[in-house]
């Protein structure tokens, strides 16, 4: 069944109820961004995937889970390959797309969704170079207020 489902080149991050699925190209700090999430004393963070994530829209909700080879393994910058705790399913709650062309200090309204297998998500686009950690942690704990 799972080599069945579409892939996507992305980490994702379990965080309370939701996951955050965190894209962009190789070399622009997914796993890194992963990390830190997992390291930010979050009152609940888990590892889904690092690499490469399946998903599959079900019932309105975007799930991601791991590609069995993958399971439970994350890239550490100067560690390399290390085992680590996973959640095999998660939903997905935000999209984090990093190296992002459209990334600005007020989003234009079109660059805070994303669509991905018909599902509509919440988007949050980090220029390259940006530390992402800070505005994922932003997005997560405060409320979008309309000016």
């Amino acid at each position: 069944m799972a080599a069945d489902m579409p892939t996507v080149h992305a980490c994702a991050v379990l965080v309370g109820a939701k996951a955050v699925l965190i894209r962009g190209p190789s070399g622009a700090g997914k796993s890194r961004l992963a990390w830190d999430l997992l390291q930010s004393g979050l009152r609940f963070s888990r590892l889904v995937i690092d690499d490469r994530a399946i998903v599959e829209a079900r019932n309105g909700r975007l799930l991601v889970r791991p590609a069995p080879a993958l399971a439970g393994i994350i890239e550490i910058y100067g560690l390399g390959i290390r085992r680590v705790a996973f959640e095999p399913l998660a939903a997905v709650g935000l999209v984090v797309d990093l190296a992002a062309e459209d990334a600005d200090r007020i989003p234009a309204t079109t660059a805070e969704t994303t669509t991905i297998s018909g599902i509509i998500l919440p988007r949050l686009a980090i220029g390259a170079g940006m530390d992402g950690l800070p505005l994922v942690l932003a997005a997560l704990r405060t409320v979008q207020s309309v000016i």
